[in-house]
């Protein structure tokens, strides 16, 4: 996901993103540990994406 795509959301789909996120996080944490992960650098791309989310939830809280 684009970071222009993470700031065009409202801060309520901010929240629920971070939260599939950390999800999503979690299974491909245990498929590593498992040993069934092909692609690692999913985990570093959607590490990102969460703090992204984070960095532009702080963003439009400081703005009101």
């Amino acid at each position: 996901m684009k970071l222009q795509e993470i700031r065009e959301k409202t801060i309520d789909e901010l929240n629920e993103l971070i939260k599939d996120s950390k999800k999503q996080l979690l299974d491909l944490r245990m498929q590593k540990a498992l040993q069934k992960l092909e692609n690692t650098a999913q985990i570093g791309k959607l590490r990102t994406v969460i703090a992204q989310a984070k960095t532009v939830i702080k963003e439009k809280s400081e703005v009101k």
